[in-house]
């Protein structure tokens, strides 16, 4: 089994939050379904942090070294849970395994920037990494997927967000 990842822009944090987790962050509930407008595609085994970080780099060479880095939205990253608790996930934010990341700008826009002429080498790069699993047709199909959504975002003056399941 493998993770799936959804990468999604909508106009601000707030409107992320209710989208990938639900509304006012209940994640117990219903997330709202597409009718809210938001653009997003899905994809296994492409964490923002490393495999779309590589992306990235191979988009924009020496980007990663700027430190920008996906930044953690939900759970909220100062309500960590005492470790020392008998299972202090239990009933919690963090006890459900859902995770939202807000992609760098930095990042989206190198993304944006991808031509289709450029497609070509980065597939070709970005499928001879390690942890990439799929191949050259794959990985060209996914850079123009992550491209387009990345232009649709800066267009809008959105931030580009990633959810997924821990």
């Amino acid at each position: 089994m493998s993770v799936i990842f959804e990468y999604f822009w909508v106009a601000d944090r707030t409107a992320a939050v209710e989208w990938a987790i639900g509304p006012g962050g209940d994640w117990l509930g219903e997330r709202p379904g597409d009718e809210v407008g938001v653009d997003w595609f899905d994809v296994k085994r492409i964490d923002a942090d490393v495999v779309l970080g590589k992306l990235v780099a191979f988009a924009d060479t020496g980007l990663l070294d700027r430190g920008a880095a996906p930044r953690l939205i939900w759970p909220d990253p100062d309500e960590v849970p005492r470790p020392h608790e008998t299972y202090p996930l239990a009933g919690t934010a963090w006890d459900t395994g859902l995770i939202l990341e807000e992609i760098p700008e930095t990042w989206r826009d190198a993304l944006a920037g991808i031509v289709e002429d450029a497609v070509p080498m980065l597939a070709l790069q970005w499928c001879d990494i390690d942890e990439m699993s799929f191949d050259y047709e794959g990985a060209a199909e996914c850079v123009r997927d992550f491209a387009g959504l990345a232009r649709r975002a800066r267009a809008a003056g959105a931030q580009l967000y990633c959810r997924f399941g821990a």
